[in-house]
């Protein structure tokens, strides 16, 4: 901790020694290589970086200030964002290195001007690396006896001389060096860690050892079982690694049951190392031969396979990040099932089935608990719970959590469905992933302060098809379980990453600002959850909003945070329809001109006469008029069309079921309508009814090739599938999506 504190120090002292000049050509070297590295126009790119610099968030760049951007979308101004965050940490380390070597007296033109040049943080720490205070090293302590002198004749390659001749000038019983020899030693010791130190050959035997090097790994117990068998005598290129692959290996070898390496060709290393550093035949020649193998060996070979390792982590981690936000997304956009009362299962053996109603805005009607299951097997008991539940508040639909006792569940449910004859009554398998983590939370022991753990778990599971994106948003979301190896990476990288996807869905959606919880409000626009406290708050003392306006009256709302978030903000029953759709408060006056103009009043938001007549506009002629740019006209259009109008909408409805499909019902060449429950690296999970999905490999998504099942299905697409193979032992069915000749 003190360490990082003096690093802190120095960078703020570096960055304080800046003029505005060297700013200015920092700021500008910094957009050019954004610019280069995203294929994104200067002037773009440069404006992006204002907007952010200003405190403006990305959904609303993305949304409100397309004409400044030229249209960037999240993804895009999300890439400015995080290649500025590094560029200019980088930046600030470039500062503090060339101070730091500055202060020993060591800087030259040469070696400023390549840390200067340099475009990754490796790049800049290999400069530095020789310059970099120590622990003892045997160089140092060869240093300290006085032997640099001696090194530096070796490396001046002499023709003529005899080293051991050369070496027993520096014996000295004062300095502790004993022989010749010793003294020959401590040289070659120093001259191994200036080769070691060298950013050239660091940066070559890196990229070597990249592209040539072989991951192998073994196991450390051959006869022990574990899901790392595959591992257990397996190679392959570090370039072709998969990044599901390396995550694996790393898994296993934290787990202490995989031993791995990384071979590369030590002689093709030597050669390089040798072309850099021996200049011809000379006395010294053999001697320099040995101290580049031993700096290979002792000081660069495990310090570049770590490095490289971390590159590959580093990759990998980015990729499953990738995926699970991806997940992440189509999760979040999964269609409300609205209108229905719905009765939440949270399935259990001992403890019984807890049972949550909720009414058709997510209202908790009645808590109950049956014990259907084994060992209890209450079932008669349970049945008439159900029948009393579902007779008072007119159930639709039954949802049930896949957790523990849910195949026995479903079963039981399907069985009372098919006795309640008559009745329009379905059921609905929903992943309980994290519903368990909000039960356990602040917010849901505050949301429901009299009921237990697993009481607001069905409320969970029951609301969460409801409206999935306010139920989930109250859940962390790596805890939803949509990612492939979400433990093993990075996790402050994983939460900045998902964070930025519910804040886009949210954005995306927009959100009610009568109804919504303090936990979706957080996730909006300019609003924190300081702020998101305060505007429940505001509405609980003052009663519901009336208008956009109203919201600057909430303390600590101020004008940077209403234009932030209020396009965002939905009010459907307020004064003005406009407060009902995406089109920002500050565009309300181009609306009003363009209805002016076309001689129409608000009063016909929603008909399908304002419809048409907006339908056939040309925003590029109008926008002149109008004196609006056209990106915002084009939005402003969609949205009079659409008032009110809830993207998810347009997404295909969860499957609902009336009876249970068993693993022993499955044959191959079967045909199913499933749902993709998730997407990994090498294929997909497709709940079909059983307990477990099944899985689609990537091999059986298509006849043609396919370089990632993203590019295929998304998380909720509803698919045709046919049984490929059925384990029934292990629970296991494979899939395909080809159909069968």
């Amino acid at each position: 901790m003190a360490q990082e504190q003096t690093v802190q120090a120095e960078n703020e002292q570096s960055k304080a020694e800046l003029t505005a000049e060297m700013k200015s050509a920092i700021q500008e070297r910094i957009v050019k290589q954004i610019a280069s590295e995203l294929q994104i126009a200067v002037s773009r790119v440069k404006t992006t970086v204002g907007l952010l610099d200003e405190g403006n968030t990305i959904p609303f760049i993305a949304r409100y200030r397309k004409e400044m951007t030229g249209e960037l979308d999240e993804n895009q101004l999300r890439d400015i964002e995080e290649r500025l965050t590094y560029l200019r940490n980088l930046e600030d380390r470039k500062l503090e290195v060339v101070r730091l070597i500055d202060e020993q007296g060591k800087l030259t033109d040469e070696l400023r001007t390549a840390i200067e040049q340099s475009v990754k943080l490796q790049e800049v720490e290999d400069l530095y690396r020789p310059y970099r205070q120590k622990r003892k090293t045997r160089a140092s302590v060869a240093k300290e006896k006085g032997l640099e002198p001696l090194a530096e004749w070796i490396l001046a390659q002499p023709k003529q001389g005899e080293l051991l001749s050369e070496a027993a000038g520096y014996i000295s019983e004062e300095k502790g060096v004993q022989t010749a020899e010793e003294a020959v030693q401590g040289a070659m010791d120093i001259i191994a860690e200036q080769i070691a130190d060298d950013a050239k050959i660091r940066a070559w035997v890196r990229r070597y050892t990249f592209e040539q090097g072989v991951l192998r790994t073994e196991a450390k117990d051959a006869q022990q079982e574990s899901v790392y068998e595959m591992y257990y005598s397996y190679q392959e290129p570090v370039r072709k690694l998969p990044p599901h692959r390396i995550l694996a290996v790393n898994r296993g070898e934290r787990e202490e049951v995989l031993k791995v390496t990384l071979d590369v060709p030590v002689e093709r290393i030597h050669e390089y190392i040798a072309k850099q550093i021996i200049q011809g035949p000379s006395v010294v020649q053999d001697t320099l031969q040995t101290v580049i193998e031993d700096a290979y060996k002792r000081l660069i070979s495990s310090s570049i396979e770590r490095e490289v390792r971390n590159e590959m982590t580093e990759k990998a981690e980015e990729k499953a990040i990738e995926v699970f936000a991806e997940n992440l997304r189509n999760l979040l956009l999964q269609p409300p099932v609205k209108g229905k009362v719905v009765l939440g299962v949270d399935p259990a053996y001992r403890t019984g089935c807890k049972l949550a109603v909720v009414d058709d805005t997510g209202k908790l009607l009645e808590i109950a608990v049956t014990y259907p299951t084994p060992p209890n097997n209450k079932v008669a008991e349970a049945k008439v719970i159900f029948g009393r539940l579902i007779d008072k508040y007119g159930v639709e639909l039954i949802v049930i959590g896949n957790g523990t006792a849910s195949r026995e569940t479903e079963q039981f449910v399907a069985e009372l469905i098919g006795e309640l004859k008559g009745r329009k009554l379905q059921y609905l398998i929903v992943s309980e992933a994290g519903a368990s983590v909000y039960s356990a939370s602040k917010l849901a022991q505050t949301e429901f302060p009299d009921l237990d753990v697993a009481e607001r778990s069905a409320i969970s599971i029951a609301r969460r098809v409801q409206d999935p994106l306010a139920e989930l948003v109250k859940i962390e979301p790596k805890a939803i379980g949509v990612g492939q190896y979400q433990h093993d990476v990075t996790q402050k990288r994983l939460d900045e990453s998902l964070t930025f996807v519910v804040e886009s869905v949210v954005n995306h959606v927009g959100v009610d600002v009568n109804t919504a919880s303090p936990a979706l409000l957080s996730y909006v626009s300019g609003v924190n959850s300081t702020l998101a406290k305060n505007i429940v708050k505001y509405r609980d003392e003052n009663g519901k909003f009336e208008s956009r306006k109203q919201l600057q009256k909430v303390p600590r709302l101020g004008a940077k945070a209403f234009e932030q978030c209020a396009g965002f903000l939905r009010i459907p029953d307020g004064a003005n329809p406009l407060d009902n759709t995406p089109i920002h408060p500050e565009s309300y006056e181009v609306v009003d001109k363009l209805f002016r103009e076309l001689k129409l009043e608000l009063s016909q938001l929603g008909t399908a006469e304002l419809k048409e007549i907006l339908g056939r506009l040309e925003p590029e002629e109008l926008a002149l008029k109008l004196d609006v740019g056209v990106p915002t006209l084009r939005d402003i259009l969609d949205s009079l069309q659409r008032p009110g109008r809830d993207p998810r909408e347009e997404l295909p409805a969860p499957i609902f079921r009336t009876d249970v499909l068993q693993i022993e019902d499955l044959a191959p060449g079967m045909e199913l309508k499933g749902t993709v429950r998730n997407v990994i690296d090498f294929g997909a999970f497709v709940d079909i009814g059983i307990k477990n999905d099944g899985l689609v490999h990537i091999s059986q998504m298509s006849d043609s090739f396919v370089k990632h099942p993203m590019d295929v299905v998304s998380v909720g697409d509803v698919v045709t599938v046919w049984v490929l193979n059925v384990d029934v032992k292990k629970g296991r069915v494979g899939l395909t999506m080809k159909k069968p000749s």
